[in-house]
């Protein structure tokens, strides 16, 4: 299973809160917007992080699930499975969706870098594997289509048939 995040900013840019959450593998990707929690007030907001995912502050305001409804939906979703990131800042921003509700972060997330070694792939054929992944048409910058995306990459290093992803609607 893969998941990705899109967040508020970047960290390096100050106090980052996820916004969206995204899961994809078995060919089904779901995705759910994230309400800012109560506790991320005054944490910080970029037209640049804005400008990458598109979602506006106040869409997610309006249409954002409660943290506590996210993180019990996707820890149900990934229950018993092997989750992948391309980032490590994934964790982060998991920890950061637990450390609001004042739970335990429920999984972990490993790099996608760990999967490489497993399978000994080379450089090239991560490379194929990225131009595989970038055929698959999969929408960037957006949680679900960022987690089909590297379900794609991790299907072609593993060797793996993919089916055709079916993406259930934004929660």
């Amino acid at each position: 299973m893969t998941i990705d995040f899109e967040a508020s900013c970047l960290p390096r840019h100050g106090r980052s809160f996820p916004i969206e959450v995204g899961i994809a593998g078995d060919g089904i990707a779901r995705s759910w917007l994230i309400r800012p929690h109560k506790s991320w007030a005054g944490w910080d907001w970029t037209a640049e992080a804005e400008a990458l995912h598109g979602l506006s502050r106040a869409r997610i305001e309006a249409e954002g699930r409660p943290v506590e409804t996210v993180l019990a939906e996707l820890s149900f979703a990934v229950q018993g499975r092997r989750v992948i990131a391309d980032s490590l800042i994934d964790q982060y921003w998991l920890d950061t969706l637990a450390q609001a509700v004042c739970t335990p972060t429920p999984f972990r997330i490993e790099h996608v870098a760990t999967l490489f070694d497993e399978q000994g792939a080379d450089e090239a054929r991560i490379a194929a594997a990225v131009v595989h992944a970038d055929s698959q048409g999969a929408v960037r910058h957006r949680a679900a289509g960022d987690a089909l995306w590297l379900a794609a990459l991790v299907a072609h290093v593993a060797g793996l048939a993919q089916p055709q992803p079916v993406l259930l609607a934004a929660q």
